[in-house]
């Protein structure tokens, strides 16, 4: 009989669930993977996470990876367990707390409604659900949601009402967020209730936003006649930028994936479609099955690159950040990417020791150690890059400016 697997990787709403229950904010991590034996969850790139009891309770075995941005600020996504802490210390075990939760921008009806919610109560808790999953198209994501929250925060203070904000990690979509209900989680941050902002709006409001995707159609058809109109509308629905293809390199440990998830989602926050291909999480699917030999690495750049260049081709952009060691194997995905639009060569140039001195999996010890063979840096060469448009050392570069100096690239 073939025994349950006691190895789950979990995917970007489990890990978002996962930071959740850690933090307090459900009291159990309901996964399907839960069985009569401990099960150690670990993250896309191996690293162990969690260790997930029978009865759904998980134990932190390391800390979980975060990136940058105004919904990564520590004075906003705090642990429910802190959260609640801070405002019953402030008004006391029995004083009424609402959550506002605000999962969708706040217009100026419920700005403007703000001073009745608060009335009577002694604190409100403004909770902006934040996901590691990139939000669709037009969609308000994790950076603008906490930044909304901060502006609702600070209405509520400007009213006379005493308020703080967190960033809740909340799964994007999953069959178990049938089972987390707003009440529960707002009852972990220390309130009674909860009431999401959005359904404060007006009638009226709500038909002027249904009434926004039309407004620039009905301006082109009053503006042109009906033949030209149409070739305005079709134009405007085939137009896209040039697409670009960032491809970070460096060895395990430099800080190469933190700042490409960080870059991602800015662009993504402006509204820049982009597609995220880390090289664990390609290794995961793309890559399954390669091996670490020179072939299969080469082979599974090319295969990042080759990707890359089908979101660049469409208008988009492709942030990569595999180790991609070789010279051979990063001219390939130059040739690729420069077929269909843009190329920028980003190179983490981290120290070795910076590196190892950060390995959450024990990579490098076990690569010392023999147990690993031909692991990048150690027992396999680095080419380093002469032909990369930015150098960044991230001991001595924070994700924020390392970000701003490729924004300045592209």
């Amino acid at each position: 009989m073939n025994l349950p697997a006691t190895t789950h990787v979990l995917t970007s709403d489990e890990l978002d669930l996962l930071e959740l229950h850690l933090g307090g904010g459900t009291p159990t991590m309901a996964l399907g993977t839960v069985t009569d034996r401990p099960v150690t969850l670990t993250d896309a790139e191996n690293t162990p996470l969690a260790v997930l009891e029978s009865d759904g309770r998980a134990t932190p075995v390391k800390p979980l990876a975060r990136a940058a941005g105004p919904h990564w600020d520590a004075a906003l996504r705090r642990g429910a367990h802190d959260v609640r802490d801070e405002v019953r210390r402030a008004v006391g075990p029995d004083a009424d707390v609402l959550a506002l939760v605000v999962d969708e921008p706040p217009t100026r009806d419920e700005i403007d409604a703000l001073a009745d919610l608060a009335a009577g109560t002694a604190a409100v808790v403004v909770l902006a659900p934040a996901t590691r999953r990139t939000p669709p198209p037009g969609t308000l994501g994790g950076p603008g949601l906490a930044r909304a929250a901060a502006v609702v925060r600070d209405a509520l203070l400007g009213a006379g009402a005493r308020a703080t904000a967190a960033v809740v990690p909340w799964p994007a979509a999953m069959p178990v967020t049938a089972e987390l209900r707003w009440d529960d989680v707002a009852a972990a941050y220390g309130a009674d209730r909860a009431l999401r902002l959005a359904d404060r709006r007006t009638q009226e409001t709500r038909d002027r936003l249904a009434r926004l995707d039309r407004l620039w159609a009905d301006e082109v058809a009053a503006l042109y006649p009906d033949p030209v109109a149409a070739e305005i509308s079709r134009t405007a629905q085939g137009a896209r930028r040039e697409g670009t293809v960032v491809f970070f390199t460096g060895l395990s440990g430099s800080g190469k994936s933190t700042v490409a998830r960080a870059l991602a989602a800015e662009l993504d926050d402006e509204g820049l479609p982009t597609t995220l291909l880390d090289g664990d999480e390609v290794r995961q699917h793309l890559s399954k099955g390669l091996g670490f030999d020179k072939a299969s690495r080469e082979l599974n750049v090319e295969r990042i690159g080759y990707v890359a260049s089908l979101v660049a081709h469409h208008g988009g952009i492709a942030v990569a950040a595999p180790i991609a060691p070789f010279a051979s194997g990063r001219a390939r995905v130059r040739e690729l990417a420069q077929a269909a639009g843009r190329f920028v060569l980003v190179h983490v140039s981290t120290p070795l020791e910076v590196c190892e001195a950060r390995d959450r999996k024990g990579l490098y010890a076990k690569a010392r150690a023999g147990e690993i063979a031909e692991f990048t840096g150690i027992s396999s060469p680095y080419e380093e890059p002469d032909d990369a448009d930015l150098v960044i050392d991230t001991s001595v570069t924070s994700v924020e400016d390392a970000v701003a100096q490729v924004r300045s690239v592209l």
